[in-house]
């Protein structure tokens, strides 16, 4: 497995390569930074020690999915990740309302079914806050957060 120093410098390096020689990406602005966040926060939480096994993980059984999965030690977490580039709208993890921890608990749900039940699991949220386009993001770990509404 490479070291996530290498594994970004070479991220970026296509990431360079790719706005120079593909055409424009046509997805709204708010889905390209929700993607970079996301690629932020796997890095983050790389330093950080956790094991990441899935990204943007979805079941045919339910709707919606799951930005990253990984292990923290032995405990598996389901991570939701929020992007944000203003602090004038609600926070990131307040923006992780009912109806999406219902639709992250069925998803979870799902992917537990491959595993022992004796399995330890928990649900993070991954606030990153851009402030400016040439600053890295500020990036906040929210451990142990509630599925329930």
């Amino acid at each position: 497995m490479l070291p996530a120093v290498i594994t970004r410098a070479i991220l970026q390096g296509l990431d360079w390569a790719a706005l120079r020689l593909l055409p424009p990406d046509p997805r709204p602005r708010h889905l390209r930074t929700g993607e970079v966040g996301e690629e932020h926060a796997y890095f983050h939480l790389r330093k950080l020690g956790y094991r990441m096994v899935a990204k943007n993980f979805r079941s045919p059984r339910c709707r919606g999915e799951i930005d990253l999965i990984g292990w923290d030690a032995d405990v598996l977490c389901f991570i939701e990740v929020k992007t944000r580039t203003s602090r004038d709208v609600r926070t990131p993890e307040a923006a992780v309302d009912r109806y999406k921890r219902r639709e992250i608990a069925l998803v979870a749900r799902e992917y537990l079914r491959r595993l022992p039940s004796a399995c330890q699991w928990r649900f993070d949220i991954v606030s990153v806050y851009y402030g400016s386009a040439k600053s890295l993001p500020e990036i906040e770990v929210f451990r142990n957060a509630s599925l329930s509404s």
